[in-house]
């Protein structure tokens, strides 16, 4: 009976995320390829991927089971989590959406932990002359001309986007430039359009730069102009995976933060 009852609980939770990863296709979103029985199901900021793809692959190697990755703005991600989406595992750009789901008990509180730092970088297309230095009041405005945009994640929800807008109104510089910044849904959607030429300047994480090679890094902006950059982690409330634990602490593990530190993240403040 024990067996029978485990296969149908077994059952139920692949269905609900087929379901899931159905209805996260026809909204757009990055799905991840496959999730089986044994899988861990992570969703993860958008900025993770490269480094994130690296240690999944360590952790598969090791353990024999798979992290199969949802990658995402933190709102979306956090949003769906919220109604019910079958993610074991939240990794968020930010304090406030984990925030958000800790105060709604959507996360599992003793397993919070902040996992990463990052910086915010002001890019050009690999080919782009334009040159700045980044301090009180710096000609951003100028720098894009006419016609140029400015790529930013969604300055209202998306963790890249509220640094970097926090950057520029600490600089005397937001006012000048609101109306030339082309936003997007997430932090990667933005560096895309800088690496396509369609941006002529973008601000993005220094990991996303690193992992573009058709971007360059025209400046970084101080740390001391914009909130701390952290990326928590924790266990969902109703995880069904019984690997969700054993790989949180792989991702704290020196073998992850290796990996982490190659890709350019840093110690969370």
């Amino acid at each position: 009976m024990g067996a029978r009852r485990h296969r149908r609980r077994s059952r139920l939770r692949a269905g609900l995320v087929l379901l899931f990863l159905a209805a996260l296709a026809w909204g757009g979103a990055a799905v991840p390829v496959r999730a089986q029985e044994g899988d861990v199901l992570v969703f993860a900021a958008a900025s993770l991927k490269d480094a994130l793809d690296e240690v999944n692959a360590l952790w598969l190697e090791g353990a024999g089971h798979s992290a199969v990755v949802s990658f995402a703005g933190s709102p979306a991600l956090a949003r769906q989590i919220e109604q019910g989406a079958p993610a074991d595992v939240f990794i968020s750009a930010d304090l406030q959406w984990m925030d958000y789901l800790g105060e709604r008990g959507v996360v599992v509180p003793e397993s919070r932990f902040n996992l990463l730092g990052n910086r915010i970088v002001l890019v050009a297309p690999r080919d782009s002359a334009v040159e700045l230095s980044i301090g009180p009041g710096f000609p951003l405005r100028d720098a894009l001309g006419p016609d140029g945009w400015l790529a930013m994640a969604d300055v209202a929800s998306v963790p890249a986007g509220r640094y970097g807008k926090a950057a520029l109104e600490r600089l005397a510089v937001w006012a000048s430039v609101r109306d030339r910044v082309a936003q997007s849904e997430n932090v990667r959607a933005a560096l895309a359009l800088v690496a396509r030429g369609e941006a002529m300047l973008g601000i993005v994480y220094r990991t996303d730069a690193a992992a573009e090679p058709q971007v360059r890094i025209v400046a970084t902006f101080p740390d001391d102009v914009h909130p701390p950059i952290v990326y928590p982690l924790a266990v969902v409330t109703g995880s069904q995976s019984v690997h969700a634990a054993a790989y949180v602490d792989f991702l704290k593990s020196p073998a992850a933060r290796r990996v982490f530190e190659n890709w350019g993240f840093l110690a969370p403040e």
